[in-house]
């Protein structure tokens, strides 16, 4: 440690938002260049290439091959699938000295797409599957939590070409397997979850997400099995209501009820039920969002929910991908007179009428649902506004809340919201990237036939992140056997040559027997090193120190906490049998 290139911090960084974050920095693991982006330090470094191992040992034994591809790429393939127009702000664009437009790659699917039309051109040649472990880089609006949310990253992106749908079943769940195994190895908490294919495209997809409390993605589970991140849950809609004793629709004077629960109030005084009291469910809400293409094209979009729920932004984030949604504006409203801010009703919505404002509705408004919602006029609410009869939607968007206690869409039972950290990502693509650059070969039968292709993301550098923050705890971090940078951390503590002959007698038959060993020989006090052993993160450490004129070392265990006294002449082959189970 006293050769190390490491400086261990006794504060947090400023910027630090989640614990991973903090004790990668703290520890001398990372540093940072600008805002998501990061430098590897030596620590750091031996911890993200044994993640790397561990992908690239799961990949090449599930027979994919390992290509790699440059950062720096040209946009006519991007062009040619629209990407270069869908990804919009994230994409990182360039144009080189002789005016041509380029990219930094945020994810390579063109790229292996035409490289393997320029080679392969048979049925004969597939099934294949290429990856490869490259940086990638998205333009990040919000750079957060350190290497878990960057703008720069190491990915593993490989794929599959197939000749027909059955093939790529075959290459999905053999991702699917190995990507069990890789997880599985790296020691976190993990759940595999239903998707949305974003602008990626395709039809099936899942997610790996680490369970972390501080995770930025949401997702849902159920007692019976069902899992789906909260963007991909999907509400059945409830059949057809018969409406033929309902009332015509009256409009009732409402003033001074700016929330959902100041309207159900005044409902119940005024207008009250016979049955129940009106309740948040039996209000209809219309909410306005102005929606940019990424053309620039901006129109207006209304959804209309039920009043006891929320637009959840993610999921429309989601839905409206890669066109984007903001909240209606003052000088919005000013342009479209016809919605009364805090009274919008759907008969000023739809194509039907003179606004030509889109209005999309929740699963749940179905034929013959009954509504409190806006009259269209200030301080006015309508009773009884019946769907498919008073108003028609121009089709429905599902992007409620999601909440605890929801029935899971398969009947599985009430679902529970959990946090987590996507760590990989598999889709079947499908045929869109080869039907978009000419991926065909010649089938059995001597026709040519377009390639049917899969994608399977892996976060390597956020896996370095998500396993710091699922081990770490209030002393530092505290990695697992597989992916610490040393087996073991051996702690020269005291003064006079003996403690650190001994350490050093330690280390070399330690290194001898096939380990890797990191020494404490700083003159420094015991206190300092003890705390940054505990930082560090090495899952056993050897203290050599007072006990040694007694004949003992101490071992510690660094996930446990537990330590223990060994004579020193045992103190190898003790470790050994702690290191190698």
């Amino acid at each position: 440690m006293s050769q190390l290139f490491v400086r261990t911090l006794r504060e947090d960084p400023a910027d630090a938002e989640v614990p991973s974050h903090r004790w990668l920095v703290r520890a001398g693991y990372i540093r940072r260049a600008a805002p998501g982006i990061y430098t590897w330090l030596p620590l750091g470094l031996k911890v993200l290439r044994k993640v790397e191992g561990v992908v690239r040992e799961e990949m090449d034994a599930m027979g994919a091959q390992e290509v790699l591809f440059p950062g720096l790429l040209p946009a006519d393939p991007y062009k040619q699938t629209n990407r270069w127009v869908e990804y919009g702000d994230n994409l990182f664009r360039l144009t080189d000295r002789k005016n041509v437009e380029m990219l930094l790659g945020p994810t390579h699917e063109e790229m292996f797409t035409l490289l393997v039309k320029d080679l392969y051109s048979s049925y004969k040649d597939l099934p294949l599957v290429l990856y490869q472990i490259q940086n990638k880089y998205r333009d990040e609006a919000r750079p957060r939590a350190g290497i878990l949310r960057g703008r720069e990253f190491v990915m593993k992106d490989s794929y599959s070409f197939d000749v027909d749908d059955a093939g790529l079943d075959v290459a999905y769940n053999r991702h699917r397997e190995a990507y069990i195994r890789i997880f599985d190895r790296l020691g976190f908490d993990y759940a595999i979850v239903k998707a949305m294919s974003g602008p990626m495209g395709g039809s099936r997809s899942e997610e790996f997400l680490a369970v972390s409390e501080n995770g930025e993605d949401t997702f849902v589970r159920s007692p019976g099995g069902y899992a789906a991140n909260v963007e991909a849950v999907t509400v059945p809609a409830p059949d057809p209501v018969d409406y033929s004793q309902v009332p015509a629709p009256e409009v009732v004077d409402t003033p001074d009820v700016p929330t959902i629960d100041t309207l159900v109030a005044m409902a119940n005084e005024v207008k009250p039920r016979a049955d129940r009291p009106w309740t948040g469910a039996d209000t209809l809400k219309n909410v306005v969002f102005m929606v940019t293409d990424p053309d620039g094209t901006r129109a207006p979009l209304a959804i209309g929910l039920p009043g006891d729920r929320d637009v959840d932004e993610n999921r429309l984030a989601a839905a409206l991908e890669p066109s984007v949604a903001e909240p209606f504006g003052e000088e919005d409203f000013a342009a479209n007179p016809t919605l009364v801010k805090g009274y919008i009703g759907p008969r000023a919505l739809g194509e039907k009428n003179s606004s030509k404002v889109r209005y999309l509705v929740d699963p749940r408004v179905v034929t013959g649902t009954s509504w409190i919602t806006g009259a269209d006029q200030d301080g006015h609410h309508v009773f009884n506004l019946v769907a498919g009869r008073d108003f028609t939607p121009d089709g429905t968007i599902d992007v409620a809340e999601v909440r605890e206690g929801d029935p899971a869409p398969d009947g599985s039972g009430p679902l529970t919201l959990t946090r987590g950290i996507e760590m990989g990502h598999i889709f079947q693509l499908g045929r869109k990237y080869a039907d978009a650059l000419g991926l065909k070969v010649l089938d059995h039968n001597g026709k040519l036939v377009t390639v049917t292709m899969g994608s399977y993301g892996i976060g390597v550098s956020r896996a370095v992140g998500a396993v710091a923050e699922y081990t770490c705890d209030d002393r530092g971090l505290a990695w697992p056997r597989e992916l610490a940078p040393y087996d073991v951390h051996v702690l020269a503590t005291g003064k006079g040559s003996e403690i650190l002959d001994e350490a050093t007698r330690i280390v070399r038959e330690l290194e001898d027997a096939g380990l890797d060993v990191l020494l404490d020989d700083r003159k420094a006090s015991p206190g300092v090193k003890f705390a940054d052993s505990e930082v560090l993160g090495m899952p056993t450490s050897v203290v050599v120190g007072r006990g040694l004129k007694n004949g003992v070392v101490e071992i510690r265990d660094r996930r446990s906490g537990a330590a223990r006294e060994v004579p020193v002449a045992d103190a190898v082959a003790e470790v050994l049998t702690e290191v190698r189970g």
